[in-house]
This record gives structure tokens, sequence and C-alpha cells, in this order.
């Protein structure tokens, strides 16, 4: 704050020197008591001067030039941070890399390290509500589990099929996993941190470590496992972090900061992005000196003008007293920095604003509308992803078409139209194949005679009450039934044959 803190306004600050002028001028001075009491008795000058030594500390004009200094630096505009992007996430990608060894399902912690740590991964998934995570698994090769998504079911879902046995490999290949851990945070439009959650490291990795640190993307480790568990391999880490894993949130909160932390200094390196100015932060000190002037005797003139200037709200409805002092706007910032994004998406004007906290609140209907109204590349995009979200996939194609109709170089959209199309190539072949009756347990009404056999016996098949129908989307989606672990294992154990590490 302090490295990139400044007005943008600056001119304004010369006003403070004329400001202390005027106020050193304007204060009264304390007179000299010798010209009162010149030719009278000591004693007598005594009686009649008293009072006369006790000063004044406050007067009317030291709460105006305050006042009139503050409002002059809030019209400076101070500034520390930049404006997000609302078609961004608001905080930085993070990858995680879990260690996936015997070691980690000890049970010295309950009910194991692994299951610990996976808590913990799924708690700071839920936090992280809106912001992109991958996860990935390691142990003698490091595998990506699931890529940056904002959905914390998947990573949860995939989890809970991760154990020793899943690993194709025994071993320590951190180094491995940062390589991909890098590697996905390179796909992210902003810069991101990295989560090692482990019990044990290989000093061979330090060297991959300290080649590859880099500021803007910190690495922070969670040791899994009880208190008394230290890894000091780690601690020379450069740019990184370490904490211990708790009972409470604690650990989770600490991570939070740090990847907040990586996202903010992202943000300070977008270009493209406006500062944002800080100045109304000072309204609420100059209105307090003001709440000053109505006490007795301290009644200005200037006051009654100062009042006058104030900017009441033009509507006598206010919905309360934040309407006085915040716009919609800004009150839709505080809901958002508090995560009540339903709140959030009810203040904001800003129509980018509004319809990303729609989309992060669940609300795809109505960011789908949003979205359509942003007339760019990436509103188009928002609203293909709201479609796809609300599982209407064509629709969602046509959204992603029309975002690359208004700008061909966008990746995103080019990215999630190949993913969109290849969603509904794939639903309308399980369909099609389910119009068949015969994975529906639809059966045949027809008279069928066994001439096979040469018994000619004569044998129908009734079908059931229920009437034949084509499997929804959602219906599709709900019978697929695999086994989690077994699919990671042939996929890690294919990845492995193919020669990753």
């Amino acid at each position: 704050m302090l490295e990139v803190f400044h007005f943008l306004r600056p001119e304004w600050l010369v006003l403070l020197p004329v400001i202390v002028g005027l106020w050193w001028i304007i204060r009264p001075k304390k007179k000299s008591d010798q010209a009162l009491t010149e030719g009278l008795a000591p004693h007598l000058a005594q009686a009649l001067l008293i009072g006369a030594n006790e000063d004044r500390r406050f007067y009317p004009i030291d709460t105006l030039a305050l006042a009139l200094a503050l409002l002059t630096l809030a019209v400076a505009g101070p500034t520390w941070s930049r404006m997000p992007n609302p078609l961004l996430a608001q905080t930085a990608p993070l990858v995680v890399a879990l260690q996936v060894t015997p070691s980690m399902e000890e049970t010295d912690v309950q009910p194991s390290r692994l299951q610990r740590a996976s808590f913990k991964i799924i708690d700071l998934v839920k936090q992280r509500s809106g912001a992109q995570t991958a996860l990935i698994a390691y142990a003698g090769s490091a595998h990506r589990v699931a890529p940056l998504t904002q959905d914390p079911n998947i990573i949860s879902s995939y989890l809970q099929g991760l154990s020793a046995a899943t690993m194709p490999k025994e071993g320590d290949r951190a180094d491995a996993a940062l390589t991909l851990a890098l590697t996905e945070l390179s796909r992210a439009e902003t810069p991101g941190a990295i989560l090692f959650v482990l019990d044990d490291f290989n000093p061979a990795n330090l060297t991959a470590f300290t080649e590859n640190a880099d500021e803007r993307s910190p690495v922070v480790f969670l040791i899994a496992g009880p208190e008394t568990l230290k890894v000091p391999q780690i601690e020379s880490i450069p740019n990184s972090d370490v904490v211990h894993m708790t009972v409470d949130d604690s650990d989770i909160k600490q991570i939070e900061r740090t990847v907040l932390s990586a996202y903010r200094k992202a943000l300070l390196e977008d270009e493209t992005q406006a500062w944002n100015d800080r100045g109304w932060f000072l309204a609420w000190p100059v209105a307090l000196l003001i709440l000053l002037t109505f006490r007795r005797g301290w009644t200005m003139q200037w006051a009654v003008v100062l009042l006058l200037m104030l900017p009441f709200p033009r509507s006598a409805q206010a919905s309360g007293l934040k309407d006085w002092f915040f716009t919609p706007d800004q009150q839709g910032q505080m809901a958002y920095a508090n995560k009540d994004f339903t709140e959030a998406a009810t203040h904001f004007q800003d129509l980018e604003w509004r319809a990303y906290t729609l989309f992060i609140s669940g609300q795809y209907e109505e960011a789908t509308e949003a979205y359509s109204r942003i007339e760019t590349s990436d509103g188009a995009l928002g609203e293909g992803m709201a479609l796809l979200r609300n599982r209407k996939y064509r629709d969602g194609v046509r959204a992603f078409k029309k975002a690359l109709e208004r700008d061909p170089t966008n990746e995103a959209a080019q990215h999630n139209l190949i993913v969109a199309q290849a969603i509904v190539a794939y639903v309308e072949s399980t369909q099609s194949q389910s119009d068949t009756g015969e994975e529906a347990g639809i059966g045949a009404d027809d008279t069928v005679f066994d001439n096979e056999s040469g018994l000619g016996a004569e044998t129908q098949i009734e079908r059931g009450e229920e009437t034949a129908a084509t499997l929804t989307d959602e219906q599709w989606m709900r019978s697929v039934d695999t086994d989690v672990s077994d699919f990671l294992r042939t996929r890690f154990m294919l990845e492995t044959s193919e020669g990753n590490p």
C-alpha cells in the first residue's frame, strides 16, 4: 500500500498551505496581561484576573481548518489500489497440490492426515466462492486431477477418490507437481498462488522450488499432521509461507490472506484498470467534525453555508441511512466484500458488476439477461457461461459464437465454444441411444413366437405402465455412476505410461 500510494488529483494539495495560513491568521492569539495590571497592587491584580490564565484549547476555527484540510485531501483522490475487473474472479486463482502417499494415511490426526487435508481443501474452496481452484495429486508422479474451476463440487468429488493406492508410483515428486501447477496458472488471466498440502518434503526438490520462485505466484505449505510435526526442509524456500493445520479455520484464513495478497499485487500491475479513488473514506471524520459546530458557543457563520453545500439526497424516500452516504454501487461493493453476492446483486447499478454477482450467486437466468445487455465480447462470454450453468447448452454455443464474432481473438470464448459443442454432441448422442428404450427399461408389446426352440410357444411381453420418454439432460447426468478411484487410477497409469512425470 505504501509503495503505490499516491493522489489522483495532486494539484488540489496546493490549498493545504492556504488553509494553514488562514487558520494561523484567524485563530485568536493570547493577549498579554501586563497592560491590564499596570499600576495595580499585585494582590489586587491577581483578584481582577481570575480566570484569565485559563487557556482555551480549541476554537471553532480549529474545527473548520481541520475539516477543510480533510476535504482537500479527499478531493485530491488518495488511492492505493486499482478497481477490480468485474468480468474476472475477484481473487487470485489457486492450485492445490496434494501429497498422496502412504504416510498421509496415518491416523495420528483423525480420521487420517489425508482425509483431514481433504476436509481443509473443501472448506477452503467453498470459502473462495467465485474464485478458480485447481487440484493436483502427487507421489512418485504428479497428475492434474481437476483444472481451474469455480465449482467446489468437482474438487470435492475427486478428493473422495484419492488414496495412496490411486497413485501409480511411490515417492515424492513435489518438483513435478510444481511444474504442473505453474503450467495451470499460466492459463489463468491473473497470476495466482500454489498451495502444497503435505506431511514430508524430499530435499531433492529444493532446487526446483528455489529456481522457480516467483513473487507473482507465492507458494504456501500446509503441513498435514499433528502440531508437533515439523518439515524443516521447506523453511528456506523463498517467497513461501508455512502454515500448520489447525482444528479451527485459522489456517484457512491465513492461506486466503496470502492468495488475496497475490491477487492485489496482480491487480496493481494491470494497467488497463483505473485506480480506486478512496477519498470518500475521509467523509466520515469530516461529518463528525461538522457535528461539533452544533455545540453552544461553537456556531459560526460559515457553518450555515457549509450545511447548504452538503449533497442531500434528491429523493425523500431514502431506503436507509446508507443511501445518504453511499451510492448503490458502493453499497454493492461492501456487500461483495462480505461475500454476500445475492445482496450485492440487488444494489449494483453497474451492469457488468450486477451480471457478475448474479452469476456467482447462482441466479443464472437473471445473469443471462444482464450479460445479454453488455454489447462486448466478454459480455457474450458471460452470457454463454450462465447458459451452460443453467444447462442450456445449445444457447450457450450460440452465445460463444456471438462472443467470437465481436472479438475473434477471445481465447476464453474459443475454449468454451469447443467445450459447449462437445457437451451438446455428447448429450444428443446419449439421448439418441436412449430413444430405443433399451436403456430406459422399456420392453416391447408385440407378440413373439419362439420358433428357434421348435416348440411354437407363444410369448408375450407387456410394457409397464410408465410411458416411453427421452431422458432429459439432468436425468442423463444423474444416471452416470462411475467409481472415482478406479477412474483416477486408470487415468494416472495411462499418463505415466505415456511418459508424463
